[in-house]
């Protein structure tokens, strides 16, 4: 059981758990398994590009600003999920299956998990590791660090694919859920291991395969 308890009243700083060597290790194994995974799953990514083109005519490919290790800004890429104006009142969160603002393809994407293919890109030039938090924009993250500065410590690593919160908190659609995953983030910043990573990589995956919602 994780004592989020003594996360939440203790404002030590929260060293990350691996040392330089697992951490030059995992990104190593991170890079090598995105460029075999972008040439095995070639064949899926250009059908959900076609996929997605053909639907609206819209670009296939969403870029957004998120800002990942040391603070530093980079573009995440996604299949784009979400109608062309879905933000034209500024930024607004996911919110789930519900979203009106999804396309029809865009909410098959999203309910497999395949919108976040392209972030295979990512992973191989660094931006991202397959496991970590998941990265924020600024815009959310300005809001999560007047009521928790801790979220600082999280620019030690590189943010992830998937990560332990995700598993658990879900997509967060309110400030109080990113709130939430945070002290995920946090616990697993501090107890990250080789081990650790491959049993959030194994629920993913089986959550995946089987359909669970995440």
């Amino acid at each position: 059981m994780i004592d989020f308890e003594h996360i939440e009243k203790d404002d030590h700083f929260i060293p990350d758990g691996m040392n330089g060597f697992e951490r030059n290790t995992k990104r190593i194994v991170d890079c090598l398994i995105a460029l075999i995974a972008m040439i095995v799953f070639s064949p899926l990514f250009l059908f959900c590009y076609i996929a997605v083109k053909r639907e609206d005519g819209g670009p296939a490919i969403f870029k957004q600003e998120r800002i990942g290790r040391f603070g530093r800004p980079f573009y995440i890429y996604k299949f784009r999920s979400m109608k062309l104006d879905a933000e034209k009142y500024g930024p607004a969160l996911y919110a789930g299956g519900k979203d009106q603002r999804m396309t029809k393809i865009g909410k098959f994407l999203r309910e497999h998990h395949l919108d976040e293919l392209p972030q295979l890109w990512n992973v191989f030039c660094g931006q991202m590791a397959f496991i970590g938090p998941r990265p924020e924009r600024e815009f959310y993250i300005k809001q999560i660090m007047e009521r928790d500065p801790r979220y600082r410590y999280l620019f030690q690593i590189r943010p992830g694919v998937t990560s332990y919160a995700t598993l658990y908190n879900g997509y967060t659609d309110t400030i109080e859920k990113m709130l939430r995953r945070l002290r995920y983030d946090l616990f697993y910043l501090e107890h990250r291991s080789w081990g650790f990573d491959f049993k959030i990589l194994w629920m993913t995956f089986f959550r995946i395969v089987f359909g669970k919602k995440f």
